[in-house]
């Protein structure tokens, strides 16, 4: 078989040029390279890796770590704490136990955490925990973490809405939605406190979807929605109240400030001080009664101005004529002058009592009046009676005898 040559040109020789079996074994020792290279990299078998290998911490806290090992093939894989500071606890943990082994395979292993427990004490500066998996033989690996203790890295929770003022009137409630955050790099349990204005409010706050609850789990960075309802007494006045919702998490806690705004509402009407719509008065003598204007809404009303309708002859005056404002709850008495007909005769009588304000609301009562004939007329009728006996007795004394 012939062979390829080249020239070289500056000594005047030809020298062999590879042939197309020598490249072709060239070819393929070089795939068997690459083929052998992962299998010489992961010799070993055994990786163990977190995805936040260096974080900070806060003395007395604790750092978490989320641990991910593989092995080539399934196997049982020790796991060991080997290097931990003075006065600290790392503790492997998963599936509610403290774990000392897996069973790794090339698709992992269960979930496992490491908690690292920083004591009070710590000083500020760098610290070094170690982990090591090992899975028998040369199939070991070991996990470096750096944790950074400053007093001030530890992070804080917040509680934010973005609305946190509602409007509407006393007999609504009023739903907030607010956002609960664990910006700490551990996981806390919350508990949530209210307070309201004032007695009859009624306000809860739980986690969102949930009714009755204690308290409750965040993880760190994660975030939970809060829901908060408002139910106001019925009565209560228009107006603007505040509204504290408290998250607590040891010596954590977030607060958020909200406000309620009562839209008030005008109801009002007219009695008397018993209750009683009925009174007695004499013919052309002055009877005073007393009303009262009451305020059952929750706005106060303004400008209320009183009349009255009686029978004709009949005159009715109110003392004061106009009333500037009724708040709520708090009655205004009104003194109404009445005086019947000179004329009227003994028998009851219906008079109209009228409340209006200057919106148009109106509120009106019928009082029965029962009118007495005068004392007056009834002692002059006495007298005359008095006077026919005296009469009549004269006139028999003296001509009885004849």
């Amino acid at each position: 078989m012939a062979t390829a040559h080249s020239i070289d040109a500056g000594r005047g020789r030809t020298r062999p040029r590879p042939g197309p079996r020598l490249a072709a074994c060239l070819a393929v020792a070089m795939l068997a390279a690459l083929q052998l290279a992962p299998a010489v990299r992961a010799a070993g078998g055994v990786d163990m890796s977190t995805p936040y290998a260096a974080v900070a911490v806060e003395p007395g806290n604790t750092a978490s770590f989320d641990l991910d090992i593989t092995s080539n093939v399934e196997r049982r894989v020790s796991l060991e704490v080997t290097a931990v500071p003075n006065g600290w606890t790392a503790t492997i943990r998963g599936g509610g136990f403290i774990v000392d082994g897996v069973t790794a395979g090339p698709a992992g292993a269960p979930d496992l955490t490491l908690d690292v427990e920083v004591p009070d004490t710590a000083t500020d500066g760098a610290y070094r925990v170690s982990v090591r998996a090992s899975g028998g033989g040369d199939a070991v690996d070991t996990l470096d973490l750096d944790l950074r203790v400053a007093a001030a890295s530890g992070g804080s929770v917040t509680l934010t809405t973005d609305n946190p003022a509602l409007r509407d009137d006393s007999e609504s409630t009023f739903p907030f939605s607010l956002n609960l955050e664990n910006g700490t790099p551990r996981e806390l349990t919350f508990a949530l406190s209210t307070e309201s204005p004032g007695v009859g409010w009624i306000v809860n706050a739980t986690p969102a979807g949930q009714t009755q609850v204690a308290s409750f789990a965040v993880a760190a960075g994660a975030q939970e929605t809060i829901s908060v309802s408002v139910d106001p007494p019925d009565t209560v006045a228009a107006g603007t109240y505040p509204i504290t919702v408290t998250a607590t998490a040891g010596d954590q806690s977030a607060t958020a400030e909200l406000q309620v705004e009562i839209v008030g509402n005008v109801a009002f009407r007219l009695t008397t001080p018993d209750q009683r719509l009925s009174g007695n008065a004499s013919a052309g003598q002055r009877k005073d009664l007393q009303v009262l204007v009451v305020n059952d809404g929750t706005a106060p009303v303004t400008a209320v101005t009183l009349a009255g309708t009686a029978p004709s002859g009949w005159e009715v005056t109110f003392e004061p004529e106009t009333v500037a404002q009724v708040a709520p709850g708090t009655p205004e008495t009104v003194t109404v002058h009445l005086t019947p007909s000179g004329s009227a005769i003994a028998g009851d009588y219906n008079v109209t009592l009228t409340a209006s304000t200057a919106d148009g609301s109106q509120e009106s009562i019928d009082m029965r009046i029962t009118v007495d004939t005068s004392l007056s007329w009834g002692l002059i009728g006495i007298a005359l009676i008095l006077l026919t006996l005296v009469g009549l007795s004269w006139v028999f004394q003296r001509y009885g005898r004849r």
